[in-house]
């Protein structure tokens, strides 16, 4: 392979943004964010894009998810596990899609040099170091107050939301 390959791919850890997203109280929009990194000035060919996301139930997000689809994104569903917080006191409900992120990022691997891990999880550390041994450039994006600090230090480039907001945001017409 050329060094002077400049393939891309996009994984959104969509539990995480949502609540990325929500402590910064705007909303990014799918197809802004796969436009403002095809148009980037890395010249990148998006060869794929995956989202990750939690279910009620196998209804839930139906539209959501058929637009995503419908924008290019492969989309990989978890129906939400209940569980219960010692420290709140409370059940809460968890999809933790982590493993098939990572399982993704490997079995693709040969098609792209660049990612672009919308995530704050410290939990990919050890996948990000792997994929950085390969030569693959990483950037994650994520918000100030959500990024683990083992994730910040692994990575290639760090974009905080906040700061392509302009770009990404989702905007009613």
């Amino acid at each position: 392979m050329s060094c002077l390959m400049n393939r891309l791919s996009i994984f959104v850890d969509g539990n995480n943004m949502f609540y990325a997203q929500q402590k910064n109280g705007w909303f990014f929009d799918p197809r802004r964010v796969l436009e403002y990194f095809k148009k980037e000035k890395t010249g990148a060919d998006l060869v794929n894009a995956f989202w990750y996301t939690g279910l009620k139930d196998p209804q839930d997000q139906r539209g959501f998810r058929d637009a995503l689809i419908s924008l290019g994104y492969t989309v990989r569903t978890k129906i939400l596990k209940e569980y219960y917080d010692d420290t709140s006191g409370r059940y809460s409900q968890k999809a933790n899609l982590d493993i098939e992120i990572v399982i993704d990022m490997f079995n693709t691997v040969e098609q792209y040099d660049r990612v672009v891990l919308f995530s704050g999880d410290g939990d990919f550390e050890r996948a990000i170091e792997l994929l950085r041994s390969k030569s693959t450039h990483i950037t994650v994006v994520s918000t100030e107050g959500m990024i683990a600090r083992e994730l910040r230090n692994v990575t290639d480039r760090y974009i905080d939301l906040n700061d392509i907001r302009d770009s990404i945001e989702k905007v009613e017409y």
